[in-house]
């Protein structure tokens, strides 16, 4: 995709993405602006609390009885997986996107995907880096900044986000 394309498709999804962010709209009609800005099937019972801000829908795909809570920022030209069953806290940011170091680079854009797995939950204010996989029924705490893949099973917290112990279960 040209740089052209992938501009018009940015404004696109920002302007879905102010006209679902006002005004009330019902569980329906939210999910149906998801899928003018993914372009793709959402399933009935994917739940999402505006404001949700996204800056580029074509490369998101929402799993089955997944929820994103109010205040979410997708910064998703590089893709973002949410798997089913996953629970996104409020005032998440979900960053595929990152820029060179080296200062005489760093108006590139490079990308790495995320994928938040099955049933994997991330507290308020928890910021995912590109390039991330939150494992399968991982707990990811408020507040964490998560820079690496994160096990399944397994409770992180922190900045950077560190191992903390197993998810209790049973």
């Amino acid at each position: 995709m040209g740089s052209d394309e992938l501009y018009a498709h940015v404004l696109k999804t920002m302007r879905l993405c102010a006209e679902m962010n006002t005004g009330y709209h019902s569980e329906e009609e939210v999910r149906e602006y998801l899928r003018q800005i993914t372009q793709s099937d959402i399933d009935d019972t994917v739940r999402v609390f505006p404001p949700l801000n996204i800056n580029y829908g074509l490369s998101i795909r929402f799993g089955h009885d997944c929820f994103v809570n109010f205040g979410c920022t997708f910064l998703a030209i590089g893709g973002i997986t949410i798997e089913d069953g996953a629970f996104i806290g409020p005032h998440c940011v979900l960053a595929t996107e990152y820029h060179p170091e080296d200062p005489a680079l760093r108006h590139k854009l490079l990308t790495q995907p995320i994928v938040v797995g099955r049933n994997a939950w991330l507290g308020a204010d928890v910021k995912v880096l590109a390039g991330v996989t939150i494992g399968e029924n991982a707990i990811v705490a408020a507040g964490s900044v998560v820079t690496r893949d994160v096990p399944p099973d397994m409770v992180v917290a922190g900045s950077p986000a560190r191992i903390i112990r197993p998810v209790k279960k049973g």
